[in-house]
C-alpha cells in the first residue's frame, strides 16, 4: 500500500482477506474520486513519463473534477493542508505533459468528431482539462483507423453493421469484400497498437470502472486473461449499457467496439490497476471479482495477477463483501430489520421454510447466531411481522391525499401500480401525480420521426380537424387537451389503431404549436418538415437543441396523462413541472433552490397531501436524476416543515427496475394479482408509446420495462413464500392473498425518517442543494 492508501486504510476496520484483491472503501462517491485523484498524481510524482490509461463515461466524473480541482490550485493553503492529511505530501505541482496516454477503448464504427465518442471524451476531459501533451498518447480514433480503399466507413459498413463472420467465411459481394479487406486491416492495426502499447513498456497506472456484468474496458464476461487489444462484439449487459451514449439499443446493440485487452492491463508486472466502484448495484458484481479465484466470468479477477491491483469503494458497492458485512453485524447496533434479514437470507442459504427453521439452525449460522436472545419465538415473531406488513398491503385507506411522484414518466407506474389501482377505486381519496423532469432523454430521434411523419399525413388528408378553428393557433391549442386523451383511451376500447395515432398526432400539433409559436396551418406544415430536418441532421446519441427536447418532454407528458386517465385521474391532476437540472449532458447539473426546489414547495403547500410517494434508491443504483429528485423533494419537505406541523405526514419510498428493496426494508408488503400483472402490461404498452421498444432497457433484461417489473414481482412473491409458506397464501381466508402470485414492496416513513434517510443518500452521493 502506498502512503495514501495507506491513509485512507486507516479509516477502514475490515479484515481483509489476504487471498482477495486489496480494497480501500470510503463514505461516498465524491470522496471515492478524490482518494482516486491523489493516488493518481502520487503516481505521477514518481513516475512523471509513465503511461496511463484512464476511464470515461460517468464514473469517474469526481476523479476529473477532483483531479483538475488540486492541480488548478497547487499552492492553496487549504487545499495542501487536505492533500497532505490524506496522504499526498509532495511540494511541487506534478507535470501531467510528460505521461503517455492509451484510450481504453472506442465503439467501432464511430465518427471520432462526435461527443459520444471515447476519442472526444479523452481529447477533452484529459489532454486539454489535465493539460497533457496529445503527441504522446496513443488514441484509437476510427477516423484515421485503415479502411478498404480509403472509402468512408459509413459507405463500407451501411447502417454502420460490422459482420465479424467475414473473418471466417468468403465474402459474397463487392461491398463484403470491402468489409472484410476492412476488418483485417483493422485487425491488423489493433494489433500493431497492442505492439506499441508494449513498446512503452506496458500501461503503468490503469483506472477503470465495471460494467453490470464485470467487464473493465470492453473485456465482458468470458474474455480470456491473455485476452490483447481487439475489435469484438458485446454483450447485452454492455450493449444497454452504451445504449444511452449511441442513442438506444437497436444502435448499441449492431456496433461493435475496439478494447485494450485483460493481459493488457496486466502485462506490466508493476502495474498500479484500480477499479473504482460505486452504489449498491454495483455491489454483487464487485464482491464476486474480490472474493473469487482468477476466473474468466469475472474479467476484474484478473487484478490478482499483478501486486498492484486494487479496488476502491464507497460503501454501497462494498455492501456485499464478506469483511464488510461481517464488521457491521458484529459492531453495528442490532435491528429488528437485521434479524428479518438474517431469517430470510437463511430461509434461502438452507432452502427451508421459514416455519421450519430451528433455534439449532439459527445458532449455526454465521448471521443468524448474532441475533440477540434467540428463543423458540424469534422466527414465529419475525414471520408475524411480515404477515402485518401483508396486511397494511390490503388494508384500504380513505380520506387520504396522495401526492405521488416520479423522477421519469413510468416510474411510479412501474414503482407500486398495484396498490395505486386499489387505492384510487375510493372517491373518499385524491390522487395528484406529479413528473418532475421531462424525460427527454428517453425518447429517440427516430421516434418523433415516426410521429411527426404520421401527424404531417393526418393534416394533408384533413383529420386534424381543430387547425381549422379560428382561434385554435391562438388560443385553442391550449384547450380540451383532455379530450386528446379521452380520444384515445376511446380508440384503444374500439382497438382503432389508426384512431390512437390520430389522438397522439393531436396532442404533437399542440405541442408544436406552443413550442415554436406557430400561427396559421401552413407554418404548422413547414415546421414539421423542418424538425424532420433537423432530426436527419443528428447523430446517433447527438443532444437534442431545446425545442426538441421540449417536443420530446411533451410526449412523454401525454403518455403520462394517458397511464392515469386509466383510472379516471383528470388532466389537471397530473403535473410535470420539468425541473431545471435536468438537461442531457454527461455531467448533470446539482438542483438549486430557487429553479427546483421552491415550485415543488409551492405545490405541497398547494395540494396539502397526507402521503407523499417516492423512488427511493440507494446510492449510485439506477439514473442520477432519482437521487437528485429526493433531494429536491426532502428540500421543500423541510422548508414546508417549517411553516406546518407535519407530524402526521407519511413518505412511501418505492422502486422499481433499478433496485430492489429486501423485505427487511419494506413496511408495506402488496399482494400482486395476475389481473394487476395484466394491466401493469396493458397499460404500458398502450400508453408509452414511446417506451414499448425497450430503447433503453436495463441491463437485466431486453424487453419493456414493465415485463422486467412483473418479474421482480414475481421473484419477490417467490422469495416470501419460502418465508411464509406457499400454504400460507393459497390456502389464506382473504382472497386477495389467495390470488397473489407477485408482491410490491414498500418503504412508510414519517417526516423525520424520510429527511434523515434523505441527508444519509446525500453524504454518499453529492454535496448540498445550493
Amino acid at each position: 500500500m502506498t502512503t495514501v492508501e495507506k491513509s485512507f486504510l486507516s479509516k477502514n476496520s475490515y479484515k481483509i482477506n489476504p487471498n482477495h484483491i486489496p480494497y480501500i472503501v470510503v463514505d461516498n462517491f465524491p470522496r471515492l474520486g478524490f482518494l482516486t485523484a491523489l493516488r493518481f498524481l502520487e503516481w505521477v510524482n514518481e513516475n512523471p513519463e509513465g503511461v496511463i490509461s484512464l476511464p470515461t463515461g460517468k464514473t469517474p466524473e469526481h476523479f476529473i473534477k477532483w483531479t483538475k480541482h488540486l492541480l488548478d490550485n497547487w499552492s492553496d493553503k487549504d487545499l495542501t493542508q487536505l492533500r497532505e492529511e490524506n496522504g499526498l505530501s509532495i511540494s511541487n505541482k506534478p507535470n501531467l505533459n510528460g505521461l503517455h496516454f492509451v484510450q481504453i477503448d472506442e465503439f467501432y464504427p464511430i465518427d471520432s468528431d462526435q461527443h459520444n465518442s471515447f476519442y472526444n471524451y479523452d481529447q477533452h476531459f484529459y489532454m486539454d482539462g489535465f493539460g497533457m501533451d496529445p503527441m504522446k498518447g496513443l488514441f484509437i480514433d476510427c477516423n484515421t483507423l485503415p479502411k478498404a480503399n480509403g472509402q468512408p466507413l459509413s459507405e463500407i459498413f451501411p447502417n454502420y453493421k460490422v459482420d465479424l463472420s467475414l473473418r471466417y467465411r468468403d465474402p459474397i459481394s463487392r461491398l463484403e469484400q470491402a468489409q472484410q479487406k476492412t476488418i483485417f486491416l483493422v485487425d491488423e492495426w489493433c494489433s500493431e497498437y497492442e505492439n506499441k502499447i508494449n513498446d512503452l513498456g506496458g500501461i503503468g497506472f490503469f483506472l477503470g470502472g465495471i460494467g453490470p456484468d464485470g467487464h473493465i474496458a470492453f473485456n465482458i464476461r468470458g474474455s480470456d486473461h491473455n485476452s490483447t487489444t481487439r475489435l469484438m462484439f458485446t454483450n447485452f449487459e454492455t450493449q444497454a449499457a452504451a445504449a444511452t451514449d449511441l442513442g438506444g439499443i437497436d444502435i448499441s446493440r449492431n456496433r461493435l467496439v475496439i478494447t485494450i485487452g485483460l493481459k493488457t492491463i496486466t502485462a506490466n508486472p508493476d502495474a498500479t490497476a484500480i477499479i473504482i466502484a460505486a452504489g449498491e448495484a454495483k455491489a454483487k458484481v464487485v464482491k464476486a471479482s474480490i472474493e473469487n479465484d482468477l476466473d474468466i466470468k469475472y474479467p476484474a479477477s484478473v487484478l490478482k495477477k499483478i501486486r498492484g491491483g486494487r479496488f476502491y469503494l464507497t460503501h454501497g458497492a462494498a455492501s456485499e463483501l464478506d469483511a464488510v458485512v461481517q464488521y457491521e453485524l458484529e459492531n453495528e447496533e442490532w435491528t429488528d430489520e437485521k434479524t428479518q434479514r438474517a431469517i430470510v437470507k437463511l430461509c434461502e442459504k438452507n432452502k427451508t421454510f421459514g416455519r421450519r427453521l430451528t433455534v439449532e439452525d439459527l445458532k449455526a449460522d454465521e448471521k443468524a447466531k448474532l441475533i440477540p436472545d434467540i428463543n423458540e419465538e424469534t422466527v414465529p415473531n419475525v414471520l408475524d411481522t411480515f404477515m402485518q406488513k401483508i396486511e397494511k398491503g390490503i388494508s384500504i385507506l380513505e380520506d387520504e391525499t396522495f401526492y405521488h411522484t416520479g423522477p421519469h414518466h413510468d416510474d411510479i407506474m412501474l414503482g407500486f401500480l398495484p396498490h395505486i389501482i386499489h387505492l384510487i377505486r375510493s372517491p373518499k381519496n385524491t390522487h395528484y401525480f406529479t413528473n418532475m423532469t421531462s424525460g427527454f432523454t428517453s425518447v429517440t430521434n427516430g421516434y418523433v420521426k415516426k410521429v411527426i411523419q404520421q401527424t404531417m399525413a393526418f393534416l394533408d388528408n384533413g383529420k386534424i380537424q381543430m387547425t381549422q378553428y379560428p382561434n385554435f393557433f391562438s388560443e385553442g391549442y391550449q384547450l380540451k387537451k383532455d379530450k386528446d386523451v379521452y380520444h384515445y383511451l376511446d380508440r384503444i376500447a374500439a382497438n382503432n389503431k389508426e384512431g390512437q395515432a390520430r389522438g397522439l398526432s393531436h396532442r404533437v400539433v399542440r405541442a408544436l404549436v406552443e413550442i415554436y409559436k406557430i400561427s396559421t396551418a401552413d407554418e404548422l406544415r413547414q415546421i414539421m418538415v423542418q424538425v424532420l430536418s433537423v432530426l436527419d441532421e443528428y447523430y446517433d446519441g447527438q443532444k437534442n437543441n431545446a425545442e426538441i427536447q421540449k417536443l420530446k418532454g411533451m410526449i412523454r407528458e401525454f403518455e403520462e396523462e394517458l397511464v392515469w386517465a386509466h383510472y379516471g385521474v383528470q388532466v389537471k391532476d397530473v403535473f410535470h413541472k420539468r425541473l431545471g437540472f435536468y438537461s442531457g449532458d454527461i455531467f448533470t447539473e446539482n438542483p438549486e433552490r430557487e429553479r427546483d426546489v421552491e415550485p415543488i414547495l409551492n405545490h405541497l403547500k398547494a395540494l396539502d397531501p397526507s402521503i407523499i410517494s417516492l423512488a427511493l434508491d440507494p446510492e449510485g443504483s439506477g439514473p442520477d436524476t432519482h437521487y437528485k429528485v429526493l433531494q429536491v423533494i426532502a428540500e421543500a419537505v423541510r422548508l414546508w416543515g417549517k411553516e406546518k406541523d407535519l407530524s402526521s405526514l407519511k413518505v412511501w419510498g418505492y422502486r422499481n427496475v433499478w433496485y430492489r428493496f429486501d423485505p427487511a426494508e419494506a413496511d408495506i408488503i402488496i399482494p400482486v394479482s395476475l389481473n394487476s400483472l395484466a394491466m401493469l402490461r396493458d397499460t404500458f404498452m398502450n400508453c408509452y408509446l414511446s417506451q414499448k421498444d425497450a430503447s433503453f432497457p436495463s441491463y437485466e433484461m431486453d424487453a419493456p420495462f414493465c415485463d422486467l417489473m412483473q418479474q421482480v414481482w414475481v421473484e419477490q412473491h417467490s422469495l416470501m413464500q419460502l418465508v411464509l409458506g406457499r400454504d400460507y397464501w393459497y390456502q389464506n381466508p382473504h382472497p386477495r392473498l389467495r390470488a397473489t402470485h407477485g408482491l410490491v414492496f414498500i418503504k412508510e416513513m414519517s417526516v423525520d425518517q424520510f429527511l434523515n434517510e434523505a441527508q444519509r443518500l446525500e453524504k454518499s452521493m453529492e454535496g448540498q442543494i445550493q
